[in-house]
């Protein structure tokens, strides 16, 4: 019986064993429960509030909102290092974003995402590893960062641009139909909700947060017949009080909604005070709500 000897398997068919920069496994963002200890317990730190004569951590000015996105794109480096077995559980920031770190992970970035997220990702990279090791000099990472800020090219989004009055249009046009050829009272209210809700944030664009935020009387306020925005200082980015005088032609439309239509959606609960209310829950919209 003839043997053939066996061949080799080739080059190009090896898998690479511990070479340095091999990643494998989906990018994730590490959570901080599972940072090393010493870039957890930092972070913390940095993050606590300030409380009546105590100082707060170096991050604490930042909105909570703003830590967390910090924290996840500081978390996607981390999960970088640990697929690429970089990563170990003594180490920190002082000593684990290092420009062979850096570029390796930027490397990777470039190969899926676009120049603008691989921008942010190394701009909150930078954030994070100073808020965690405030005495250590990262400025070639903030060199690293302006070149990639050079050559950066953001997605055009002229073909998503819709026109104020296009909106508008199209948030009355709902709440003509709704009120005219809505079967029930609730399909009604679901309807004139949807397109007041499309007509007044293509009026005032505001943050959608604040404006899924607003609540009669408080926010959303009635003076002399006619219906304003408040946005209370703490809760805009500028830290400036937000005020804005809804336009005329749509106060009817505002003062049917809330007589009419939205006590439907409220379920007959007097408390809720809520302006958008969500027709599955009967409680207030969120930004993680869907509308219906």
């Amino acid at each position: 019986m003839e043997t053939r000897p066996r061949q080799a398997p080739s080059a190009t068919n090896r898998r690479p064993r511990g070479r340095r920069g091999a990643t494998s496994g989906k990018p994730r963002s590490l959570p901080i429960a599972e940072w090393p200890t010493s870039d957890r317990l930092r972070w913390t730190e940095a993050c606590k509030p300030a409380q009546r004569l105590k100082r707060g951590g170096v991050a604490s000015h930042l909105a909570p909102v703003s830590q967390i996105d910090i924290a996840k794109r500081y978390g996607l480096y981390l999960d970088f290092l640990q697929r690429s077995g970089r990563l170990g559980p003594a180490k920190g920031a002082t000593t684990f974003v290092t420009p062979d770190n850096v570029t390796g992970f930027i490397t990777e970035l470039q190969a899926r995402v676009r120049s603008v997220t691989v921008w942010n990702s190394v701009y909150k990279l930078r954030r994070a590893a100073q808020l965690i090791a405030p005495d250590t000099d990262f400025e070639w990472l903030a060199e690293i960062e302006k070149d990639i800020a050079l050559v950066m090219v953001p997605r055009s989004k002229a073909d998503r641009l819709v026109l104020t009055e296009r909106l508008v249009e199209a948030g009355l046009t709902l709440i003509r139909e709704a009120e005219m050829f809505g079967k029930t009272a609730f399909a009604r209210a679901v309807g004139v909700r949807n397109g007041l809700l499309i007509a007044l944030l293509a009026l005032h664009p505001i943050r959608v947060k604040n404006f899924a935020a607003l609540t009669i009387a408080d926010t959303f306020i009635n003076i002399n017949g006619r219906w304003w925005l408040h946005v209370p200082s703490d809760d805009t980015k500028s830290h400036r009080v937000d005020e804005r005088q809804v336009p005329e032609f749509i106060t009817d439309v505002v003062s049917r909604y809330l007589t009419t239509h939205r006590p439907f959606l409220c379920r007959g609960v007097a408390e809720q005070l809520a302006l958008w209310v969500s027709s599955t829950t009967g409680r207030r919209l969120t930004t993680k709500t869907s509308a219906p």
